[in-house]
């Protein structure tokens, strides 16, 4: 079998892929166990050194990189840039952590007790469609920095970076065995990693209804897993925020990636008595984003992943729905969907749903605690901003809103150097920041008696 890879703001055919079948998930495996061990006893820091070596290939190959990620996932060109320098600092920071995994002297009686942080031993990486270049190395880096070996799964549409990056770990001189990509299907190829005793951990980034899938399948082997799922994150506007700037800044939280991004600030909640003024100021901002050919660095939107992704969001906006904003999108080929803004009811299916696409709805509040209660009526907990001068008001609703990732004046979620990750049904763990090379090790105690004295 092999698999297609369409370029979606054009609909042509730009690779084809072998997919991996089980039993070649379960020799990549194999590979990996017998390559884990060298990598992990090599001095801190020669790994540390390789992973470097890693990173400065990478940016040697970072337009390269971009140009793959346009045609295979879509992205504009300076998005698809910044995404392969993600993967070239993440790289960097990760081979830090390789020289600092520090363990514990723990004062007790009789003796020295000393703790270390073990290697698991072979991590299965699953990336998703939606940003697969980041998202790959937010597992394989720190994993790598730990003394593990990987095996990485990406999506099926959107494998070509990722083997790409296969290839120029082999170019920086990471041994065979230690980073493979396994292009396939998620019943097939990603089935078999899962399910496969000689993986310690799989990390999984996607929906959260196949989340709950592996959860329960590696609960079955005890495996270790870390989840990134779904988001309805919200953003936030308070009446004393400086509004022009809020609804400035409101459309990048949501068409980011044509909408396809857990982070999506989707349910955007405007204090009831700045919401004509913030209405006023959203339109020219949304019409002003240019939604077109993503190789042009002028483009600020680029296609859907799919033409079934495509019908996802249309069913969450009928045609006779009335749209508050309503953007504009190239016809003919591609899977093009125009930035739509809906004033909806937090009841909505649109309100409640994750629609993974450029689908924003609009939902006055009246004070703190209805802003608090709408942002947090929701199954998921991913990012969400807070608009805001009132210093005292943005602590409070930044412990008072239950998400993972907060931003107050601001829309960023993700940085290399900062922990990411979700409450309720939008995962489980945490990625990136100073404790993730920490996530993939086991910490192992020991105590050392000590007799007599003087």
């Amino acid at each position: 079998m092999e698999l297609e890879i369409l370029d979606p703001a054009t609909e042509e055919v730009v690779a084809t892929v072998p997919a991996a079948t089980a039993a070649d998930a379960d020799s990549a495996v194999r590979r990996a166990a017998a390559a884990q061990p060298a990598w992990a006893a090599l001095a801190p820091g020669d790994r540390a050194r390789l992973l470097r070596r890693f990173a400065a290939v990478v940016d040697e190959h970072v337009d390269e990189l971009a140009r793959l990620e346009v045609r295979e996932a879509g992205h504009p060109v300076g998005s698809a840039r910044w995404e392969a320098g993600n993967v070239r600092d993440l790289l960097d920071y990760a081979a830090g952590g390789a020289e600092r995994l520090l363990g514990q002297q723990i004062p007790v009686a009789g003796g020295l007790d000393v703790t270390f942080h073990e290697p698991l031993g072979v991590v299965a990486v699953i990336v998703p469609w939606n940003f697969p270049m980041p998202i790959a190395a937010w597992g394989f880096a720190p994993a790598l920095a730990a003394g593990n070996a990987v095996v990485v799964k990406p999506a099926e549409t959107t494998p070509l970076t990722a083997l790409r990056l296969g290839e120029l770990a082999l170019e920086a001189g990471l041994p065979e065995g230690v980073l493979q990509v396994l292009p396939g299907t998620g019943p097939v190829a990603g089935d078999a990693l899962v399910g496969h005793p000689g993986v310690a951990k799989v990390v999984f980034t996607g929906s959260t209804a196949v989340g709950r899938s592996i959860m329960a399948k590696c609960a079955a082997q005890v495996k270790r897993v870390t989840l990134e799922l779904g988001g309805k994150s919200a953003n936030i506007v308070f009446a004393d925020a400086d509004v022009e700037r809020a609804a400035a800044a409101a459309p990048a939280s949501f068409l980011d990636n044509a909408g396809q991004d857990c982070c999506a600030r989707s349910r955007i909640l405007v204090q009831r008595s700045v919401h004509d003024r913030f209405m006023e100021l959203l339109e020219p901002a949304v019409l002003a984003v240019a939604v077109g050919d993503p190789a042009d660095p002028a483009t600020g939107m680029g296609p859907l992943i799919s033409a079934a992704q495509r019908e996802r969001v249309r069913s969450y906006v009928p045609e006779s729905a009335p749209a508050a904003i309503r953007g504009t999108a190239p016809s003919g080929k591609g899977f093009w969907y125009p930035p739509t803004v809906l004033e909806a009811a937090p009841d909505d299916r649109v309100s409640r749903e994750e629609v993974f696409g450029p689908v924003a709805v609009v939902i006055p509040f009246e004070d703190e605690a209805d802003a608090v209660r709408l942002a947090n009526a929701t199954e998921y907990g991913l990012s969400g901003s807070i608009w805001t001068r009132d210093v005292s008001r943005a602590l409070r609703m930044s412990r008072a809103v239950a998400a993972g990732n907060l931003s107050v004046n601001s829309h960023s979620s993700v940085r290399y150097a900062t922990p990411f990750g979700g409450f309720k049904q939008s995962g489980l763990g945490r990625e990136l920041g100073p404790g993730a090379v920490a996530a993939f090790t086991e910490v192992k105690n020991v105590f050392v008696a000590v007799e007599g004295g003087g």
